[in-house]
């Protein structure tokens, strides 16, 4: 898949940070969390005003009345509650915020030792859904480089909380983290607890698997067997 980015034009033209509208918040609705999902995942309950407060304490926000382009990048397979809250704290990270999302190749995922079971057109597809995410990049670099970030105009990136010492992380990727901390570019994300693991990920095969001597003979037009 190309690696440009899958919005048109005219959409980067309305929120880019030269012509800011007052509070992109206000075009994403958001219906209220249930209790259930309050009690349960931490990250739920938390409002702008506190995820903004908590921004504060890593960067500058003597800047936040203008549009920031924040981008956060993973494999986001399966796409998970972890992945939509860390992305509604991203995109409520400023008052006026265009949220980038930037999702791994599966080739950079079999790199990353983490092999993708959806393939990536899928997965920019479920996030192209998502009412958090303005623009999808295709692609995405595992590690990322001052190229990237210049060609698309991002101020920050968005990081869960205790990554850059998360073993799991892989090296090279935690190594363009480092570099961005360093230039004050890193805005962080609070890790949602309460979140069930997933089972153990089976890739989607290449080829149709062959029907089994006991598979049903007949498929109807919604693959289910009569």
């Amino acid at each position: 898949m190309d690696s440009s980015v899958l919005s048109d034009d005219s959409d980067y033209d309305i929120v880019s940070p030269d012509n800011s509208i007052a509070d992109l918040r206000a075009a994403v609705p958001e219906p209220p969390p249930s209790e259930a999902a309050r009690e349960t995942f931490n990250t739920a309950r938390l409002s702008a005003q506190e995820i903004q407060s908590f921004v504060g304490l890593s960067v500058s926000v003597s800047q936040a009345k203008t549009t920031k382009r924040i981008y956060v990048d993973g494999i986001f397979d399966p796409f998970s509650v972890r992945h939509a809250l860390q992305l509604r704290q991203a995109k409520l990270s400023f008052p006026s915020v265009w949220l980038v999302v930037g999702v791994f190749s599966n080739d950079a995922c079999d790199r990353l030792g983490n092999p993708s079971v959806l393939p990536e057109v899928e997965r920019c597809e479920i996030l192209r859904h998502c009412r958090w995410v303005d623009e999808v990049v295709a692609g995405a670099p595992c590690t990322l480089d001052p190229e990237f970030l210049v060609r698309h105009k991002i101020d920050y990136v968005a990081i869960e909380a205790g990554a850059t010492v998360d073993p799991s992380y892989d090296k090279l990727r935690l190594k363009g983290y480092d570099e961005l901390k360093k230039n004050a570019m890193v805005i962080l994300t609070r890790r949602t607890t309460g979140v069930v693991s997933a089972p153990p990920r089976t890739p989607v095969p290449s080829e149709p698997e062959t029907l089994a001597e006991d598979s049903p003979a007949h498929i109807d037009i919604y693959g289910l067997g009569y």
